[in-house]
């Protein structure tokens, strides 16, 4: 049998079966069996052969998941995308193929068919959407996007904006991968338009009632008006027709988005003074101040005429607003009233406020409003009763104007009456407190009609009113064009 062999070693020929000393084996030579290497270094795989053990176990574990995801049902298939975002949050793309063994496609097709297949009753939505967003949002995830795109995922998230049954928080995950989506380049944003998404987009923001989910589609109208000249005028559009919707706070965001949108856009369109002035009529300041402040840029455009006359008629609310009073002998002294006109005093009071706003940013807009008989109508508002912020607001609006021009002053003066035009310049602020009805309803009956020829502001310190070289070149004009009217200064 030979030599036996020290421990630790091992006779190769045995390993293969050939006869000790056989050619072909460490054995061949006739060196004793202590001399052979060690079994270790004889039989080590090479580097090559370990790395496609490592893969083969790898996709082995792959094919094992993917199964486990085939044959789950839907409880199961919910465990499986917790333990997925948990563990793959904010993971870039090459890492997300490491994690799959450089098949992280093969789950994403199943996410997105998952998607397809039962977006509409919900199920697990949340979680899908959020699953299908590691994919989107990670660095170097163009490929993800585009299979995510081929299959129709845009008009799939869209088509989830617009189902009632479907949870806010849901529709919420779905307008966060079109943010993605647009993020990624132009192209991407044209796609979106052209899938009607607009429309689905601001429907959403007008009916929703979470103002999170708003506020994130606002974030994304913003992405489509940036970047996106074949489309931002169906954006601006869009913008436009969310300003009279039922809600205050798509109100807010479209008009704070429109300030941007109409710089990108420039050209403004006719429709939007119309629906200026009806937002006017909300009982939500932070709406209020957000027309106001688009009124202000808007004023530098051509359509600032047709603003100043909308805020000019605001003052007068017509006939058919004002007709139908509730009479006196049906209210409950002990139950707090609420005008059926609030809406139309609301209006009427914001309008007083931004035509003080404007006028005290620009000379020539004050001036414009005179030739537009805007005291007449200050002073109508100062004798509304039934709506004491319309008589404050009016008041300071017309203290303005009596304290910058000299013609104002006179006529105001004379329509007033001594005692109650001094009582106003004494406290503009607080008139409508000590106004009687006798007062009131001289205020409303006047008949101020200041001519179209305009003097030289009278100096004020602190009103602090912009003027400019152009704006006095422009006086002058007007002044030798109208000598003729020089009798009523």
């Amino acid at each position: 049998m030979g030599q036996p062999l020290e421990a630790g070693r091992l006779d190769a020929s045995a390993v293969v079966g050939l006869p000790p000393g056989a050619p072909g084996c460490w054995g061949g030579s006739g060196r004793p069996a202590h001399q052979l290497p060690p079994f270790g270094h004889r039989f080590a795989a090479s580097p090559r052969l370990m790395t496609s053990i490592k893969e083969q176990a790898a996709i082995s574990r792959l094919l094992s998941f993917l199964q486990e995801w085939d044959n789950a049902g839907k409880v199961a298939r919910c465990h499986i995308l917790d333990r997925f975002i948990r563990f793959n949050h904010s993971k870039t793309a090459p890492e997300l193929e490491q994690e799959f063994s450089q098949g992280a496609s093969l789950f994403l097709a199943r996410l997105t068919t998952w998607l397809r297949l039962s977006y509409m009753a919900g199920t697990c939505l949340k979680k899908l959407l959020k699953s299908i967003g590691i994919f989107l949002s990670a660095v170097s995830s163009n490929r993800y996007l585009v299979e995510f795109l081929e299959v129709g995922g845009v008009l799939t998230l869209l088509e989830i904006l617009g189902l009632e049954k479907v949870k806010e928080e849901d529709k919420k995950e779905a307008v966060l991968l079109l943010q993605m989506v647009a993020n990624c380049g132009r192209k991407y944003k044209e796609l979106i338009c052209e899938s009607y998404g607009v429309r689905s987009i601001a429907e959403f923001m007008a009916k929703s009632k979470c103002e999170d989910a708003q506020e994130e589609v606002q974030i994304l109208l913003d992405s489509l008006v940036h970047g996106n000249p074949k489309y931002q005028h169906q954006v601006y559009k869009g913008l436009i027709a969310l300003i009279p919707c039922a809600s205050p706070k798509a109100q807010q965001l479209s008009l704070q988005t429109l300030r941007i949108a109409q710089v990108i856009v420039g050209t403004v369109h006719p429709s939007i003074v119309e629906f200026l002035m009806g937002v006017l009529r909300t009982m939500h300041l932070e709406v209020q101040y957000e027309a106001i402040e688009l009124i202000k840029d808007l004023i530098k455009t051509d359509i600032r005429t047709a603003l100043l006359k909308g805020l000019v008629g605001l003052l007068r609310p017509s006939a058919k607003d004002t007709s139908k009073l509730q009479p006196k002998v049906l209210e409950d002294p002990t139950v707090f009233q609420v005008s059926g006109h609030l809406p139309v005093f609301l209006q009427q009071a914001a309008a007083a406020k931004t035509i003080g706003i404007i006028s005290r940013k620009s000379m020539s807009v004050a001036e414009e409003l005179l030739s537009l008989q805007v005291i007449s109508e200050l002073m109508f508002a100062m004798g509304n009763r039934d709506h004491s912020n319309s008589q404050r607001l009016a008041s300071l609006t017309l203290e303005y104007f009596v304290q910058t021009f000299p013609i104002v002053e006179e006529h105001v003066q004379t329509a007033m009456g001594d005692t109650l035009f001094q009582l106003f310049m004494d406290n503009a602020e607080d008139l409508y407190l000590i106004v009687d009805n006798i007062q009131a309803d001289v205020l409303a009956s006047n008949k101020v009609n200041i001519p179209f020829v305009f003097v030289s502001p009278t100096p004020w310190e602190g009103l602090k009113v912009p003027t400019s070289g152009e704006e006095e070149d422009k006086k002058e004009e007007v002044a030798k064009k109208s000598e003729k009217q020089t009798k009523f200064l």
